[in-house]
């Protein structure tokens, strides 16, 4: 069914090069996000995912020199018109490693910095600090140093620090790649509590596939700058030999239904990409027997 919104984002004939670089970053993309669309982009490491995520606040082409063709829109806005201090209004971001974005003596002053240059009065910012750390399950740690954290703490503080900008778009680039799996777990069910309970629109760069499937609902496989998949998670995942050409592989029960399924001929059409949907798909062939 045709989506009859207008987008949120929209990549229109994107293509940028990085000075000097004789290839191209992103190549011809084009893309449309909509509202509340919880959106995972896979990738390797130098596929592109970054520069996707950079054009969405205005970084590029405002902050990083390179020749942009075509044109990203946040809401209807050109982000070739629009300083990147706007465009945090509408689009926070979190990168792979929060001590980078980290500054401040403690919680509390790192999430009031952006509320500060916004001219947020003190009551007000209180108030949104509270709000914030409380979503993000940091209430009682406000007087803590953001060093003293841990790496999953961490992650976290700076997503509340961009969360207090009150941004209606959430962009992650790869948050747990340094963090330990409990810190992963957390980081992933605050993106999650975003999404469904604050109907942000929320875009994740990520290598767990099986986050993906059990989050997403818009996936994105981007290969040498080129999107090469678009579509929800059953549609992507069912792709094992394109997501293979990309180096990348399927959720684990994918994998290994596709291998019975080509090994017994079951004539399954649609993998199992979660292990409910597999619990199904096992209790229907049993019957079938």
């Amino acid at each position: 069914m045709m989506n009859t919104k207008e987008p949120i984002i929209e990549f229109r004939d994107v293509t940028f090069y990085y000075p000097i670089s004789e290839t191209p970053a992103l190549q011809n993309i084009n893309l449309k996000i909509y509202e509340g669309e919880y959106v995972a982009i896979l990738g390797l490491n130098g596929a592109g995912k970054t520069t996707l995520q950079l054009c969405l606040n205005g970084v590029i082409p405002n902050m990083i020199m390179g020749e942009l063709t075509g044109d990203v829109f946040i809401k209807g806005l050109n982000t070739r018109d629009y300083p990147t201090r706007e465009l945090a209004k509408i689009v926070g971001m979190v990168f792979d490693n929060p001590e980078f974005q980290l500054t401040q003596t403690s919680v509390a002053e790192e999430v009031a910095l952006g509320l500060e240059n916004l001219g947020t009065s003190p009551h007000d910012m209180e108030e949104i600090i509270g709000e914030v750390l409380q979503t993000v399950g940091l209430s009682g740690l406000k007087d803590r140093s953001p060093f003293e954290l841990s790496g999953g703490q961490q992650q976290r503080l700076a997503i509340a620090s961009a969360l207090a900008m009150h941004p209606e778009i959430f962009v992650m680039d790869e948050p747990t790649s340094n963090v330990d799996p409990v810190g992963k777990e957390e980081i992933i069910a605050v993106a999650a509590k975003l999404n469904q309970e604050k109907h942000m629109t929320v875009i994740l760069a990520e290598h767990e596939v099986e986050v993906v499937a059990q989050y997403a609902d818009h996936v994105i496989v981007i290969d040498k700058g080129k999107i090469i998949l678009d579509g929800t998670p059953q549609q992507v995942f069912n792709q094992i030999d394109v997501l293979a050409k990309c180096g990348l592989r399927t959720p684990q029960v994918t994998e290994f239904f596709n291998q019975i399924n080509q090994s017994k001929k079951l004539g399954i059409k649609e993998l199992p990409i979660k292990i409910d949907e597999a619990e199904s798909l096992m209790l229907n062939q049993f019957e079938k027997k």
